[in-house]
This record gives structure tokens, C-alpha cells and sequence, in this order.
């Protein structure tokens, strides 16, 4: 278990599904380490659905913020605040369950919470040091999101752009995009250099920890 002198320094990072949070969490951490950041990742805190057929499964709306389990996610954080290790639930996005796999993940200096809701609930909201919006236009981010979801979810085309109409868009308006003025900062044009290193200048200045070299967004 990773020492906790002090309480953490937590950071959480919201943003539309594609916009490049996953590009920023991974930034922060390749700069510092994982004794300093552990990365909290919301698309493993999807409910669990084992009581449910496959085909029940894939009709859900997993844009929607009923589709996580909230409490498991709040407890978590507030084990790694404490300095707990926890076992993070991993998902399985072919079969639209959680895995019997679980991730231990120790408490660290640094906590990033990364997910389309970071910034929804307030109880996660109040464990936050820095709060972070990513902030990218809709149509980079379906670009990105349908080739992650061929190439890593085994979906189709067809089957992603019905799903993006039906409920990634409208969800994105009624629900992500409205968290935005929760942030500290807003990351326009998503996941860019300066930005980044703007936050990890932040991070090194509050725990004291060295950041790596430079890095070169996109």
C-alpha cells in the first residue's frame, strides 16, 4: 500500500464520450507515475447486469446516468481518500456485463476519477481538488468513438451510429454537456499539450512530485 501523508489530491476528468479524457488521465499518469496517480476509471462502474439477457443488455442506455453504480463508486474513492486499496470492478464491454476480474488499485497521492459523469454526482464533486471538463467538437468525438468501438468492441457501423442517434447525442445535451459548469477548467480542442501541462505544472506544485518530460499533444 502506497504511504498517504496528507489527503489527496483528486481531479476529476468529465467530458463527452470520444473527447479525449482517457488521453489526458494517461498524460497525467505517464508524467508522475503510478506511486503518485491512480487513475479511477467510470466505465468499469457500469451496473452490474448478470440478471439480465445479452439481448436485454445491449438495448440499455449506457448514456444515461442510472446506468452506473453510484454508490460502489463513491465508497471506492473515499476507501482510496482514506488511504484503502480497492478492487476495482472491470467491464466487459463485448458481453455489456462486468467481468469476474477485479483491478487492485492502491491509494496514491494523486486520484484521477475519469469518466463521462466525473462531474455529475455531488458527492464525488466534493472530494475534488480540481475539476476538469474536456471539451471537444461532436463530430471529432464520434469519429472517435466509432473507431474505438469497432476496433476494441467488436460493434458495427450501423449498430454504433443507431445507438449515437438514439441516445449518446441526446444524453451528451441533456446531461454531460451541462456538467461543464462544474469545472475549474475547460480543455477546448480536447486533450491539447499546453493544457496538459498546464495541470500537471498544477499537480507537481501541490504534491511536490516531479513531472516528467515534456509532453506533445495532439
Amino acid at each position: 500500500m502506497n504511504e498517504i501523508s496528507s489527503p489527496p489530491f483528486v481531479i476529476g476528468v468529465a467530458g463527452g464520450s470520444g473527447s479525449g479524457k482517457s488521453t489526458v488521465s494517461q498524460q497525467v499518469l505517464a508524467s508522475f507515475g503510478a506511486d503518485v496517480v491512480s487513475v479511477v476509471v467510470q466505465d468499469d462502474y457500469y451496473r452490474d447486469q448478470s440478471d439480465l439477457t445479452p439481448e436485454v443488455r445491449r438495448r440499455q442506455n449506457y448514456d444515461h446516468p442510472n446506468a452506473f453504480d453510484w454508490p460502489l463508486l463513491v465508497r471506492h474513492v473515499r476507501a482510496l481518500c482514506n488511504g484503502e486499496t480497492i478492487e476495482m470492478p472491470v467491464y466487459d464491454f463485448t458481453i455489456d456485463n462486468r467481468s469476474d476480474k477485479t483491478i487492485p488499485l492502491e491509494p496514491a497521492p494523486v486520484i484521477v476519477i475519469e469518466g463521462l459523469f466525473a462531474l455529475y454526482d455531488a458527492d464525488l464533486r466534493d472530494m475534488m481538488s480540481l475539476r476538469i471538463f474536456v471539451d471537444t467538437a461532436s463530430d471529432v468525438r464520434f469519429i472517435r468513438r466509432m473507431q474505438r468501438d469497432i476496433a476494441e468492441r467488436g460493434r458495427s457501423v450501423e449498430s454504433i451510429v443507431a445507438q449515437y442517434l438514439e441516445t449518446v447525442r441526446p444524453m451528451h445535451k441533456q446531461f454531460i454537456e451541462p456538467t461543464k459548469r462544474h469545472a475549474d477548467v475547460i480543455l477546448p480542442h480536447g486533450a491539447n499539450g499546453p493544457a496538459v501541462d498546464v495541470i500537471t505544472t498544477k499537480i507537481a506544485s501541490v504534491t511536490g512530485s516531479y513531472s516528467g518530460p515534456d509532453r506533445r499533444g495532439p
